[in-house]
């Protein structure tokens, strides 16, 4: 049998997700199963169930599905909504455009608000249509908090401002997937009546958990919502999660993994934990702007501190680039999606990466560049560790 020859060292997963899983989750995972109905792991259940509401900054439940975040999704639709309701959504990216496919299937009426793909949820917009919806017709306003296709952050304190400021009823729910420990989430505190997100970017955890924060006017909304649930009732999950159990059977592994990351989230500090993505973010445009190329993300408002997107010259493919990228420097960097592809590639730096890992990254970039032919001005690399020199002392102060 032909084999693939070995590449030495570790492969860069520089994609937004899943990421890396730290050495120390990979360890809590592979303990030995447990009796899920028993006092053990009733310890473990509470233990994860409480902790990651902090990371929401949440007092309400969280419910913890074994699910991918598209389970979540259908979650928050289907125990807040009925059949006929009509959802107000935001189309910034591809993930934005799949909730909204999601939506129609499940029989809601999507109203979707269009953007270039070039920035987040537009606050003024929603406040327009929110305003024009004098019947209130619309049950529930459904946004991406960081689209993970186009490298664009939703500012979610903005969208409730809006929803306030005409003093509409609709649910606030949004996808936080990719933004959740990456960037500033304020559940409680912006007034989101559903928040959703999965455990392979910024928990640093393997595909698999998904997660849905939910408010006291949520689960009111809950008990007269007409779409049907099973699997996703959050009825059933919070009468077991009461006592720190679960309706079915669990993914112990993934909680024993979820509970060590929780851990580490908060031994490095939350507040730490986005000024380090939003440093590393920085570094990483700065090198962009350097190659002399454009991100997708057009308006410094709307920067997302996971993962950039990164618009190719004309007359070249991203995919063939990404290919020359992963078979000479093994090194994964994210497709583009939808009317992306082909046209970008995206450049993840979220979950559990730091400098070096980004610079290493961003040096198989250039280097890549070179090998395809691609034009580009030199010294990105440089431009980002020049940043990161800059603001070392700097973020060694905030992290004190």
């Amino acid at each position: 049998m032909t084999r693939e020859p070995r590449s030495p060292g570790r492969h860069f997963l520089q994609i937004p997700g899943p990421t890396p899983v730290p050495e120390r989750v990979l360890a809590a995972m592979s303990r030995q199963m447990l009796d899920h109905r028993g006092l053990e792991f009733q310890q473990l259940g509470r233990r994860v169930l409480s902790g990651i509401k902090s990371l929401f900054k949440t007092q309400n439940h969280v419910i913890i599905y074994p699910s991918s975040g598209t389970g979540a999704w259908e979650a928050a639709l289907t125990n807040t909504l009925s059949p006929g309701d009509k959802v107000l959504m935001c189309e910034t990216g591809q993930f934005a455009v799949l909730w909204a496919v999601m939506a129609a299937r499940l029989g809601l009426e999507p109203e979707v608000i269009p953007t270039d793909w070039r920035i987040g949820a537009d606050a003024n917009l929603i406040e327009k249509a929110l305003k024009a919806d004098k019947d209130h017709k619309i049950k529930a306003v459904c946004v991406v908090h960081n689209e993970t296709s186009t490298g664009c952050l939703t500012r979610l304190d903005e969208v409730r401002k809006a929803i306030d400021a005409v003093q509409h009823p609709a649910l606030l729910m949004t996808d936080s997937i990719s933004g959740l420990v990456c960037a500033d989430l304020r559940h409680d505190e912006w007034g989101i009546d559903v928040t959703v997100s999965g455990s392979q970017k910024g928990m640093m955890l393997p595909p698999g958990l998904s997660f849905t924060a939910v408010s006291a006017k949520a689960l009111e909304a809950s008990k007269k919502a007409g779409l049907r649930t099973s699997y996703f009732s959050w009825s059933d999950m919070l009468a077991n999660n009461s006592n720190g159990f679960f309706p079915y059977t669990p993914a112990t592994g993934l909680l024993y993994g979820l509970a060590e990351a929780i851990d580490m989230i908060h031994e490095e500090g939350l507040e730490n934990v986005f000024v380090r993505h939003e440093r590393l973010a920085e570094a990483t445009r700065r090198a962009v702007k350097a190659w002399g190329f454009d991100t997708q993300c057009r308006d410094a408002k709307y920067y997302s501190p996971a993962v950039t997107t990164v618009i190719m010259p004309d007359g070249h493919n991203a995919d063939a680039y990404r290919k020359i990228v992963l078979d000479n420097f093994n090194m994964s960097l994210g497709t583009g999606l939808n009317r992306l592809a082909g046209k970008a590639f995206r450049i993840g730096h979220l979950g559990d990466t730091n400098e070096l890992t980004v610079l290493g990254a961003l040096t198989g970039v250039e280097m890549g560049f070179e090998l395809a032919g691609v034009p580009y001005k030199k010294g990105g690399v440089q431009a980002a560790m020049s940043y990161i020199a800059e603001t070392a002392e700097q973020a060694k102060a905030v992290a004190a």
